[in-house]
């Protein structure tokens, strides 16, 4: 009876199910990461410290690439969808729906975060963790601000420009680790140690350049969220502070994403040998002269 039932739950159409799986893979992403940072700041660092964030950004990513690798490729993030498409290794046709997929799957997971760390349960007179330590006012600056738990906002001492720099460099770093994990011709990487793997770069990241302004890297893991707690009732605050910061992580991760992309390929990739002389080399190294190539 259940396998009946799943069976008329299939989706046939390819890009529909492309979609759903990107959505679920930054669902977990933001699940595991927002997570981490509700408890670290409502417990006032009582139940963890900031490498407990990056390790929850880490292993989120970790997962949610093993969950939708197979269906989506695991882009969990526009800025990864766009440098695909600008190398012609993903149709342009489908970047609409991957960002709109990702951008709602960081919707929801923000949503559950607050679900588990937000609210009030009169019957039992028990108060969540985001009431009890804002005093039932949610904020998105001062000693009590708790919009940050969903979203990036650049520390005090940072520029609008700095905070540019920072998401270009961040986001090029990033796409430098996953295209070189994903090149088979600069290294064969089991398949499934890769997910690990870029799940131990974003580690590296966020212990290396997250204190600036939290390391977003990802349109839909800041913008997702950040229209959350707009509706939520942090309200428009959430677009005002920082100077107007929220378009930043939206726009710089993918100018640094390209920046990434465009220096691998320059540095790296484009000075690979062509597939035949590769052939060439290893049927002459068995002392076979490749199809061909026959001796005058």
């Amino acid at each position: 009876m259940m396998e009946k039932l799943l069976r008329k739950c299939q989706i046939r159409n390819q890009l529909f199910r492309e979609c759903l799986a990107e959505c679920l893979g930054v669902y977990i992403l933001i699940l595991f990461g927002c997570g981490s940072v509700a408890q670290v700041t409502t417990s006032q660092e009582k139940n963890g410290h900031y490498l407990s964030i990056n390790l929850g950004f880490a292993l989120g990513v970790t997962f949610g690439i093993f969950a939708s690798r197979g269906v989506s490729g695991a882009h969990l993030n526009p800025a990864v969808t766009l440098s695909l498409c600008v190398l012609g290794r993903h149709s342009w046709i489908k970047l609409p729906f991957y960002v709109f997929s990702q951008v709602f799957g960081g919707f929801l997971a923000a949503a559950t975060v607050a679900l588990q760390y937000y609210g009030e349960r009169p019957a039992v007179r028990a108060i969540y963790a985001i009431q009890a330590f804002t005093g039932g006012e949610l904020t998105v600056t001062g000693p009590t601000a708790t919009a940050g738990i969903f979203s990036t906002y650049p520390a005090d001492y940072l520029s609008l420009w700095g905070g540019i720099v920072d998401q270009v460099i961040g986001t090029a770093a990033l796409l430098l680790c996953v295209l070189a994990l994903g090149d088979q011709k600069n290294g064969s990487i089991p398949d499934g140690l890769q997910p690990v793997l870029v799940g131990g770069a974003v580690l590296v990241l966020g212990i290396s350049m997250g204190s600036n302004c939290g390391y977003a890297l990802n349109p839909a893991r800041d913008f997702g969220p950040r229209l959350f707690t707009y509706i939520a009732g942090w309200g428009v605050d959430v677009f005002r502070a920082g100077g107007g910061w929220w378009w930043v992580p939206i726009v710089a991760p993918c100018v640094g994403a390209l920046l990434g992309t465009l220096i691998y390929m320059l540095m790296v990739e484009v000075h690979h040998p062509p597939a035949f002389q590769e052939a060439k080399k290893e049927v002459e190294l068995e002392g076979v002269e490749p199809e061909g190539e026959k001796p005058a």
